[in-house]
This record gives structure tokens, sequence and C-alpha cells, in this order.
């Protein structure tokens, strides 16, 4: 196993405990062959899994942070807070590769998105709270419980 997919919900509360955790998984991770990491770039669990890749590749220069995005930018985050907008640029300048699964934003672009994850995983980290099943987590989710990865859930 090489790759990790991350999917989890857009809003939740980021401890210490939390980053901890993740941190450790993803050494782990790294530790057991794992160099590619692929993250959807979405705010919140995406933003949060996409730093502490970029900083277990201070240690690790070997790991890749991988981002597979669902259009261009300037489609994808006009809603988004000044703060969500300044962390996201910060860390696509951190990525090793980046790739756009639809030219333009579409209904479906990242339902397509969550698919090239799971595509490209052998395991899959998420955060995902099973009484929100009809968000696009749950629905990540279940393509990896189809697909038959290991799923480590940090909920």
């Amino acid at each position: 196993m090489r790759s990790v997919c991350f999917t989890g919900h857009r809003k939740i509360t980021v401890t210490q405990e939390l980053k901890r955790r993740l941190y450790i998984e993803l050494e782990q991770l790294v530790k057991n062959g794992v160099t590619d990491f692929y993250v959807g770039g979405a705010i919140c669990f995406d933003t949060f899994a996409e730093q502490t890749v970029t900083e277990l590749k201070k240690s690790y220069p070997q790991v890749r942070l991988n981002l597979v995005l669902p259009c261009p930018t300037e489609q994808q985050t006009p809603k988004w807070s000044e703060e969500d907008k300044t962390e996201y640029f910060r860390l696509l300048s951190f990525a090793d590769s980046i790739e756009i699964c639809c030219e333009h934003y579409t209904a479906d672009c990242m339902k397509k998105r969550n698919q090239r994850l799971v595509d490209l995983a052998d395991i899959c980290v998420c955060y995902f709270n099973s009484s929100n099943d009809r968000s696009g987590t749950g629905q990540t989710v279940r393509m990896v419980q189809r697909k038959g990865i290991p799923i480590i859930n940090l909920f």
C-alpha cells in the first residue's frame, strides 16, 4: 500500500488532540511505505489533512502531497472566506502535483473528484460522522467501501 486519500466534513472542530491523532496515523502509514497522499482541496478537513501532510514532508522527504481538485480554483473558491482562500493558495504552493477533474464547475464535479480520489487510493483516512450520511463525505466513504480498501475514521 502506497497511497492514501482523505475525505471529511467541511464543518468540524480541529482540536490539538485531533491534530495529534492525524499526525500519528499518517506517520505510521509513512513508516509502513505510504508515500502518496491525495487530497480534494475542500475547506476544513481537507485543509487540515493538507497541512498535516505538509508537516510530515519536513521529516519524510519521500512524502508527496497530491491535490485532486473538482474544477479550476476560481470556480471552486468564490464563496470561501478570505482566510480559507489564503490558506488554500498557500497549500497549493506545497503540492507535488495538481489534477483538475473538470474544466468547469458542474453539478457533479465534486462527485467526479471524490471518485478520482478513491480510484487513486489504497487506504482512506476520513473524518466521517455517520449521522451525516447524505454528505459528500458519506458518498465518498461508500465509494471506498465498494472498492474494499481500509478506512481509518478519526471521528
